[in-house]
């Protein structure tokens, strides 16, 4: 890699104080060679990096003295100062731990006279009374005890005054810290010094030895009455839950350390803290001291986290290692564990989870010390079977899938050393003896875990840990296909690190086994065949994803591992790359071997480029893949080319090449992922040019002093640099060329994003910096010009790339010299600043920045302004001109927007047709981001300019917020087409309140055009009202007035209000005070903008403006926060209180929008609690770094050491503002939220609902809202059971967010996914409050569901009890050590079954599948079938049957999925519930008379069918199965489908009954052509299925059918039809003339297209009386008229029929040939843009199947003009908008060139190409083709004609646009593919070389002055149109400008060709070149001839 930057150190210089300074001063000798000149000069400087080297000098300095030197009062004095020194400095400086170094190599002699020093000047410290001033003492104690002998020794003799003095600054800082409560900002630092004075007390104790001994003082010592002061401080801390749970946890750790130093004997502590643990403490046993200090803990409840941490102390502060434990040790060991199970099952809250986790992990890490040594019984109560190892795996089993991923870490530490711990409980001489084989813990443990589903993410943790432990063979032999099996999973992005992992393990585990047992090199292929080969398979044939994350995640890690591994990858994949080319959507081989290419060269396994070259890969290979048709295989050839790990690596000369020639057809691509990886490649590319560069200068100064040559390149290095230059400018004319009139938003993203690259990798350099290429010396004029016309593209995005680029080129670029266009310029932005169009406001915004910015505003705008002009001119130029410029401009937009407003409170309607206002406030916000706010010079002219935009906003929200407050805001339109609607209006105008002065909102009104604008002109009856209004602005432009554009400009307006005030809070500076002179913003202007986001966050209806709202007062909120006024900073909190009272309050008069989700309320309560919370994502951060980083430290020095990390980031908030909060707010929702007979509390509960809604979906809560869940999903189940809708309703949406915030967002097409469920024990062990609610609500709903008297009875609640238990699934890890079974729920589940709603029966049967282990279910099964009445039963409800059926179906379905189908038992097992289903066999024939449950039964034995072993030929299944096959035809062949139907469809069921039948007889009917049966021994034909008179059965049976004839004709069955199958060509040709429903009429003609024409074309006019011709034109009628499917399945059947007639005999060609016309127009007809996508779909498979014959042929069939319409339809196909349409038209050229008179035409035949290159490849082989045909002449006029866009009809489309009507939303062409001028360019390119190829002249020279006066007369015709033009009308006119140049273009093209044809070629023709202007008027730069250096 390159040598990177080494960062500056900053180090704070010490200091001394004045008397120590004079002292040095005098004691330093003359000759400055003494300690004292020594320290003088180091205080003396300035800089602390210089200082460390002479604090470094002192030790040897010392060392020169003798023993007598110890005597000498200068050292004295100098050393009492370096102790001062010590102290002084802040624990955070360098200085301090270099000087702790130093003195630690101080003589021996020097020593006692040092400690003397530290000893004094420490006690100096001690003696400190100030409280803010306790911290710095504390951190020199810290400092003193870590590494600092001299520290440490003065603490030693300073002990009791040290503990003293951390006693009392404990209890003085949490004093204070309660007197601050509600002031975070102090309460924060207050915390964070209780933190550290905890942390160093113990490491106090733990350090000092003399402790040890107090227990030997008497209680009246001051250092044992200080210990004990210190014990009960830990103790109230401990207890203390307004504390940080950190300072508690610490706080733990120092009650077990403070008890183990003072407790006396030491062989009874582990008693005792049982007893503590176990709340059995006897206190008449105790010392009176521990009573005394420990009171709390002795004789009162603790709390769940006081146990933790208590549990956490004992496990790090005691000693578990080398045997020291006996008895009680073990005993405490197991109390520990129990005590963490039981808390485990009731702690709920996150970080207490966290904890719990890490101390489960540490208990593990304890046991396994103790068990190294221990008792026989603490090992029974310990191994793989005891009760303890279950519950722990239960632990883990439940928490390996929780949400935090640090509590997931956990749990892999868990099951490790779960292992660990079994291998010392077994007993040696068995586990040598018997081996792997019969330890079955593991042997269960591993198959229970290969049973799980690869979903499950624990899976991979845990097998990885196995591995590590009994090695891959064991599992290998279990699984061999494990491998293929993982990697089928890494299409899930959640997944993929797990897997890699996983296989990284078990790869590396196989190589080393193999290696260790193999004798010679042969075991590599066996490792080869288990892990590359199915790498391999997945390369070529996986899907997108699945392969993109393999490469990226799984092939580096492979490739690590075995290297040598790449050239056998690589020689397979080149084998097959000509075999599997791939296409669109798939890489094939050549796909696979370009990834694994890049990979290798990207982990350094490619040592050059040349290598990989010339020995793997071939130049042709690199070119095939810079164009392939899939999008990866693109990206991974350009990351072969621009990746390397060595960032230094001279790109070659072949690779600059190829990179021009990926760039010139890959700009335009659609995938906003493959543009960023593209440019994110390229951008490597530079960074290795530009590094590499400075390397090859440094080479050319080597040279040129003689010194040898270097290795890296071969040729000199300024041939290399020169080559660099060349490509860069290359590169960059051709992204501005790409730049081009009409260019599409990919190509523009991508040519900018890439010069944008450019340029900050080659910065302007100053100094010495060489530099290789510098873009601003290739901007001109043209290219200046091209860059600012990005600001007219409709898309942000390209807006934003251009301005950066503009931003980021020197001024001296950029120069304006003609004023008056300058004036224009600015001009043009403000009339865009008031436009109708919103995206036109963006770009006035971007104009006046680029103004502004390079200072080229027009000279007129600072007339007024004059002084202060001239008065900036001598500061800070660059700043100060900005802001100045930035004023001026907000100056003016004030200006004209008040203006505007005044007229807006007269006529809202008038604002909104004329002068939408949000124009001008997005542009005063565009203008106020870029400026840094904060540092401003012009304050005093700011601030009422700041009061005034307030004062602005304020009156433009009250002017459009009646619309955005109304009840209907999207419909609100005074206006309408008729009385009626006109009258209902007024109802709304009345509620909305409006402003007495707004007539508008007085009277519905309709605007006519008049002369001038009367008001009193408006007030039409309404029964004169017109559907449209129209008003004439200042400029008598006449405009419609719309309901849209109404609501748009007031909904804009409050979202720039919005977001103009968010701006104006988050970067404007506030005024500390009053006076202050460096604020803008007063703390009553903030309240005010509170206010104001308050009053339209609860007030407006409409969802865009108060999501704006939220977004600006999210702003303010932030300010809030950090705000040291503690008025200002609790005011969210007053808020909330106000908000929650009022919902609570349910005052009729409360203007609090009820409707609309609650409107903004929601939105309101979520800043106002977030504001608390926007830190607690970093505390939660911080959690789980500091977990992970723990998992780590086993030894408990280093455990607390490691507290250092988290003080910082736990400290930062304090706990009580936070969690308090948020618990106070979802108490009281939840308690308004939940049932109520009150019908006064409706709307607070619908308010509460809405808001918890809005809560548990904010994912920045992260988990502390999950303890709320349960309550949640309590209130919005019980919620549905009101009577109230509004309450139902929002109960749905919040049960809604419940499901989705528990089980996660969707990741699957399956709604019940096992990728969004969770296992039962997981989900009621973290909601275990729902356990008995679910339990008793479902036994309430199972009560109801069946009443005695068959009255319908629904529960409201079963469909969603229903819902959340079928997300639950048991799980083969599930133990016997939970009390929350499942099995309590199956009964009731089976209940449910039989309500009589349909629906209800259906879920509970889904439901009760996830409750039956997989083993179980036959059983379960055979229990239901046996409950089902027989025959002979005279009462029974057909619901209850209905209900146990679909549970029979549900069950079988899961259990013929499953993976248990590879049991061998698997057959048995289903053949015992066929037996079953036989004994109820009447339940699917006529006895029974419901239809719905035939049905279902039908289902139940067609899964069967699918499942049971079929009978094939010499191959008979069982007896059971035989006898089941036999009643299956029975049942059969006495339906209906038989004997007839005496049914109507008004029969219930019909419809069902009808497809549940015919499924069962398709099967059957296939099994028995399979098998080889004659025709009578089967109940029903296909044919006779088709003949059915029912459409449900004909479409079954045609789906069926042309399932078979479609696998088939790709050839993927393995033998084909079978015999009954193939001959029914005739039967379809009869069915498609008579069939008339049309889903089975396209079925038909689909399996006539799948059919070979040749097996029934030949019986066309026997069957259906048709010739082939008929039949053609018959087929052709159909695709002409029919609907879009059926129009494309004729089109494609015709097409096949055509190119099967002409590959046929001539005969069949003339039959046929008189219809090609007809069929050229079709095709023609089908490929128009504004088709349906099917359609033209189906016309680029029709021409690629007639391709070889019509297109293509040597010898034409069609006429040059058809066969030139087909090539215009292909290249129309390929610059389609949709990418289907194109890959398959690029199908269509790929089939051309791989023609044998084609294939030479273009070096890319036979290869998959994509469409951008096709187009290009299309005209070079149609070009060719013209030269074989001989049809030049004609030719060349239609191609001219295609250049010149005669098809386009120009002149009409002009005319066109000077009429349209100027909408709202209209962006005029956006084309994100099409760009005519590409088109354009490459048909320029390819006749010009066929022009120059051809010998004769090919056309006459009437035809040359036809076409040269038609191409002449549009040239006048654009020039006209250009004058006619605005100034600045490429801003102004974008797309009448836009349309011009383009055709300018093809106008200049077409004549640069007539004149070489007239041999009067002129040089200078401009063509093509983005660069040039259009016209002279829309030049406003400079002169074309300067150019920018």
């Amino acid at each position: 890699m390159g040598v990177k930057k080494k960062k500056e150190m900053q180090v704070t210089a010490l200091t001394i104080c004045h008397q120590d300074l004079e002292t040095l001063r005098f004691l330093a000798d003359v000759e400055g060679k003494n300690l004292a000149s020594l320290l003088l000069y180091c205080v003396q400087l300035t800089d602390g990096v210089s200082q460390i080297h002479y604090v470094k000098q002192i030790v040897p300095l010392l060392e020169k003295a003798d023993k007598n030197g110890a005597c000498d009062p200068i050292i004295r004095s100098c050393l009492d100062i370096l102790a001062g020194i010590y102290l002084s400095l802040s624990v955070k400086n360098p200085l301090k731990k270099v000087l702790a170094s130093s003195l630690n190599g101080l003589p021996e002699f020097f020593l006692t006279e040092a400690i003397q020093s530290f000893t004094s000047r420490l006690q100096e410290e001690l003696n400190t009374t100030d409280l803010y001033s306790y911290r710095k003492v504390i951190d020199n104690i810290s400092s003193c005890m870590e590494n600092f002998d001299l520290g440490r020794a003065g603490v030693n003799n300073l002990l009791k005054n040290v503990l003293h003095f951390l006693q009392k600054s404990l209890i003085e800082i949490s004093e204070e810290n309660r007197k601050f409560a509600g002031n975070r900002i102090v309460q924060t630092q207050l915390m964070n010094d209780l933190l550290v004075g905890t942390r160093v007390s113990v490491m106090l104790v733990q350090k000092i030895q003399d402790i040890q001994r107090i227990h030997l003082k008497t209680s009246s010592s001051p250092t044992w009455q200080s210990m004990c002061g210190l014990l009960s401080i830990f103790t109230k801390f401990l207890s203390d839950d307004d504390l940080l749970q950190t300072i508690q946890s610490t706080s733990g750790l120092a009650v077990i350390l403070f008890i183990k130093a003072m407790f006396h004997p030491p062989e009874k502590i582990p008693d005792l803290i049982s007893s503590l643990l176990l709340r059995s403490v006897d206190c008449t046993s105790i010392p009176d001291w521990f009573l005394n200090c420990c009171r709390s803990l002795c004789c009162t409840d603790v709390s769940q986290s006081t146990l933790l941490f208590l549990c956490q102390g004992t496990l790090t502060m005691l000693d578990w290692q080398n045997g020291s434990m006996d008895l009680s040790g073990e005993a405490l060991l197991l109390n520990i564990v129990h005590i963490l199970f039981t808390l485990s099952s009731q702690i709920k809250e996150s970080t207490l989870e966290l904890f719990l986790s890490r101390i489960l992990a540490s208990w593990t890490n304890s046991a396994i010390h103790v068990l190294k040594s221990s008792s026989p019984s603490l090992k029974n109560s310990l191994n793989g079977k005891s009760s303890v190892v279950g519950r722990l795996l239960e632990y883990v089993y439940t928490h390996w899938e929780h949400p935090l991923d640090a509590l997931r870490h956990q749990t892999k530490i868990i099951f490790r050393n779960i292992l660990q711990m079994h291998q010392l409980t077994k007993e040696k001489s068995n586990s040598e003896v018997s081996g792997l084989a019969a330890d079955h813990f593991i042997c269960d443990l591993t198959e229970g875990l290969l049973r799980l589903e690869w979903h499950v993410k624990g899976k991979y943790t845990c097998l990885g840990c196995l591995v590590d432990y009994i090695g891959i063979g064991h599992i290998l032999a279990l699984a061999k296909t494990i491998p293929s099996q993982i990697l089928e999973v890494m299409g899930d992005q959640s997944l993929v690190p797990y897997a890699s992992d996983l296989l990284e393990t078990m790869f590396r585990s196989h190589k080393n086994h193999l290696k260790s047992q193999a004798l010679d090199s042969t075991w590599i292929d066996e490792w080869h065949e288990t892990w590359v080969s199915p790498l391999l398979f997945i390369l070529c044939e996986g899907n997108l994803d699945q392969k993109s994350y393999v490469i990226d995640y799984y092939l580096p890690k492979l490739l690590n591992c075995s290297p040598e591994s790449l050239s056998y990858m690589v020689k397979i994949l080149q084998t097959s790359a000509d075999a599997k080319t791939g296409s669109y959507n798939s890489r094939g081989a050549l796909g696979a071997l370009m990834a694994c290419l890049r990979t290798a060269r990207a982990h350094g396994h490619l040592q050059s480029a040349t290598d990989t070259w010339r020995n793997l890969v071939s130049s042709a290979r690199i070119k095939q893949g810079l164009i392939h048709q899939h999008c990866q295989v693109r990206i991974d050839t350009l990351g072969l080319l621009c990746e390397s790990n060595r960032s230094t690596e001279i790109v070659s000369t072949e690779e600059m090449q190829w990179i021009q020639f990926f760039i010139t057809y890959n700009l335009n691509s659609q995938s906003p992922g493959v543009r960023q990886q593209i440019c994110s490649l390229l951008k490597k590319l530079f960074c290795r040019i530009q590094e590499s560069s400075q390397v090859l200068y440094k080479q050319e100064q080597s040279r040129s002093k003689h010194e040898p040559e270097n290795e890296l390149t071969k040729q000199h290095p300024s041939v290399s640099l020169q080559q660099y230059k060349n490509f860069m400018s290359s590169i960059c004319s051709h992204l501005f060329e790409a730049l081009f009139p009409g260019s599409s938003y990919p190509t523009r993203f991508s040519a900018l994003t890439i010069l944008g690259s450019i340029a900050e990798v080659f910065p302007v350099t100053e100094g010495q910096v060489q530099a290789v290429y510098q873009l601003s010396h290739d901007i001109d004029v043209g290219r200046f010009q091209t860059l600012m016309e990005c600001f007219t593209s409709t898309f942000e995005e390209v807006k934003i790339l251009a301005f950066d680029l503009l931003m980021k080129l020197p001024k001296t670029v950029v120069q304006f010299q003609d004023s008056e266009k300058l004036q224009g310029l600015f001009q043009a932005a403000l009339e865009l600043s008031s436009s109708t169009k919103p995206y036109d406001c963006v770009t006035a915004s971007y104009l006046l920045n680029f103004l502004i910015w390079q200072d080229v505003l027009p000279s007129s705008l600072f007339d007024s302004l004059k002084t202060q002009q001239t008065a900036c001119e001598d500061g800070d130029k660059s700043a100060i001109v900005v802001e100045r410029n930035t004023l001026m401009v907000i100056k003016c937009l004030l200006e004209n927007l008040e203006e505007e407003v005044s007229q807006a409170e007269n006529s809202l309607l008038q604002a909104a047709a004329s002068f939408p206002l949000y124009g001008r406030v997005h542009c005063v916000t565009g203008a106020l981001q870029r400026l840094s706010l904060n540092n401003l010079q012009l304050v005093s002219e700011w601030r009422p300019v700041i009061e005034k935009l307030l004062l602005m906003s304020y009156r433009l929200s009250a002017v459009v917020s009646p619309v955005i407050q109304s009840s209907s805001p999207e419909g609100l339109i005074p206006m309408d087409t008729d009385s009626e609607s006109a009258s209902r209006l007024q109802t709304i105008l009345n509620e909305i309140q409006p402003r007495d002065t707004n007539d508008y909102f007085t009277q519905a009104k309709i605007l006519k055009e008049h002369d001038s604008f009367d008001l009193e002109d408006l007030n039409v009856s309404v029964q004169n009202i017109g559907a449209s209004a129209e008003v004439k602005g200042k400029e008598r432009k006449t405009c419609d007035v719309t309901a849209q554009m109404v609501l748009v400009c007031c909904w804009r307006s409050m979202k720039e209000v919005a977001l103009l005030l968010g701006t104006l809070c988050q970067l404007l500076p506030m005024q500390s005070v009053p006076e202050s002179s460096n604020g803008l913003l007063t703390e009553e202007q903030v309240k005010e903008i509170g206010d104001y986001f308050k009053q339209h966050l609860l007030q407006s209806r409409h969802r865009g403006a108060f999501e704006l709202a939220y977004t600006g007062f999210v702003k303010l909120t932030e300010i809030l926060n950090r705000c040291p006024n503690v008025s200002l900073q609790k005011l969210p909190e007053q808020w909330l209180w106000n908000v929650l009272e009022e919902i609570k309050c349910s005052d009729p008069s409360s203007k609090l929008c009820a409707t609309r989700r609650s409107a903004g309320i929601p939105f309101y309560i979520q800043i106002c609690l977030f504001w608390t919370f926007h830190i607690n994502g970093i505390i939660m951060c911080g959690l789980h770094v500091w977990f992970l980083l723990l998992s780590m430290f086993q030894n408990p020095s280093m455990l607390l050491h490691s507290f250092l990390l988290p003080q910082a980031l736990l400290a930062s908030e304090p706990k009580k503002g936070k969690m308090d909060l948020l618990k106070i707010t979802m108490k009281e929702l939840i308690s308004l939220a939940g049932p109520t007979d009150d019908s006064q509390s409706t709307v607070p509960q619908v308010h509460a609902l809405n808001i918890l809604r809005a809560l548990f979906r904010d994912t920045r809560l992260g988990e502390n809202i999950i303890p709320y869940v349960a309550d949640g999903a309590k209130a919005a189940i019980l919620g549905f059971t009101s009577p109230v809708w509004a309450v139902r309703n929002s109960s749905t949406l919040l049960f809604s967010t419940l499901i989705t915030r528990i089980f996660g967002v969707k990741r699957g097409k399956d709604e019940l996914s096992k990728k969004n469920r969770m296992t039962g024990s997981e989900f009621f062990s973290r909601f275990p409050e729902l356990y008995p609610f679910l339990l008793q609500q479902l036994e309430a709903v199972a009560n109801t569901v069946d009443s005695d008297t068959g009255e319908l009875n629904r529960h409201p609640s079963m469909f969603l009890l229903l819902l959340v238990l079928g997300r639950l699934y048991p799980s083969p890890m599930d133990g016997t050590y939970s009390a929350l079974s499942m099995a309590p729920f199956i009964p009731f589940i089976m209940r449910c079954g039989r309500s009589p709603d349909y629906r209800s029966r259906e879920m509970a049967a889904r439901a009760l599948v996830p409750f039956v282990m997989v083993d179980e279910i036959p059983t379960t099964i055979r229990t239901l079938l046996a409950k089902l009445p027989n025959c002979t039963d005279q009462r029974f409800r057909q619901n209850h049957i209905h209900g146990t059926l679909l549970q029979v179906f549900h069950l079988l379905q899961a259990f013929t999925d499953s993976k248990y189908r590879l049991n061998t038992y698997f057959q048995q097992e289903l053949a015992d519930v066929a037996v079953c289903t036989r004994a109820k066999l009447w339940l699917a024939e006529r006895q029974n008379p419901c239809l719905v449950t035939r049905a279902v039964y039908i289902d139940i034995l067609f899964l069967l069918t699918r499942c049971l072993d079929k009978p094939t030929k010499g191959n008979q299944p069982a007896v059971e199965c035989l006898g089941f096959w036999e009643d299956v035809r029975r049942i059969i062949s006495g339906s209906e489908l038989i004997t007839g139907f005496t049914y109507t469809f008004t029969v219930p069921g019909l419809p069902q009954y009808l497809q549940s039948l015919t499924k069962l007889a398709i099967t059957t009917a296939a099994v028995a052509a399979q098998a080889g049966e004659q025709a009578g021994n089967i109940p029903i034909s296909f044919s006779q299925l088709l003949e059915s008179s029912f459409p449900e059965v004909r479409l079954l049976t045609l789906e069926a059918l042309l399932e078979r004839f479609s696998t088939a004709a790709l050839g993927l069955g393995e033998k084909g039809l079978p015999p009954l199958q193939r001959n029914m060509g005739e039967t379809f040709l009869m069915l498609a003339v008579k069939e008339n429903h049309p889903e089975c009429f396209c079925k038909i003609l689909k399996i006539l297209h799948c059919m070979d024409p040749s097996e029934w074309l030949s019986h066309m006019q026997r069957c259906i009386h048709l010739t082939p011709k008929e039949f053609l034109i018959w087929t052709m009628d159909i695709a002409s008229n029919e609907r879009s499917e059926v129009q494309s399945v004729a089109l494609r059947l015709a097409s096949r029929v055509i190119a099967h007639h002409l590959q046929m005999c001539e005969e069949t060609r003339d039959s046929v040939a008189p219809t090609l016309k007809q069929w050229v127009q079709l095709v023609v007809s089908s490929c128009g843009e504004h088709l349906p996508t099917e359609s033209r779909l189906a016309a680029a498979e029709a021409l690629t199947s007639t391709t070889p014959f019509l297109l293509t042929s040597p010898h034409p069939v069609l006429g040059l003009q058809d066969t030139l319409a087909l090539w215009r339809c292909v290249l129309t196909l390929l610059q389609s908008e949709e990418q289907a349409v194109r890959d398959a038209a690029t199908g269509t050229v790929v089939t051309a060139m791989s023609q044998e008179n084609t294939c030479r035409s273009t070096e890319f035949a036979f290869c998959q190409v994509d469409a951008s290159i096709a187009l290009t490849l299309a005209l070079a082989v149609l070009c060719d083709l013209l030269q074989q045909w001989d049809q030049l002449a004609l030719g060349l006029p239609v191609l001219l004609g295609w250049l010149l866009g005669e098809d386009d009809d120009f002149v009409v489309h002009l005319e066109n646009t000077h009429q349209v009507e100027d909408y709202l939303f209209e962006k005029a062409e956006i084309n994100f593919w099409a760009e005519t001028l590409i088109f354009v360019k490459y048909l320029h390119e390819h006749l010009l070389r066929l022009l120059s190829t051809s010998s004769r002249r090919p056309l006459s020279p009437e035809s040359l002055r036809h076409l040269r006066r038609t191409a002449s007369e549009q040239g006048h015709l654009l020039s006209q149109l250009f004058r006619e033009l605005p100034p600045a009308a490429e801003f102004l006119k974008t797309v009448e400008f836009t349309r011009l140049r383009i055709q300018e273009e093809r106008t200049l093209a077409c004549l640069q060709l007539l004149a070489f044809l007239e041999g009067k070629e002129r040089e200078d023709t401009p063509v093509l070149r983005a660069s040039d202007s259009p016209a002279e008027a829309n030049q406003f730069t400079l002169a074309k001839t300067e150019t920018a250096h």
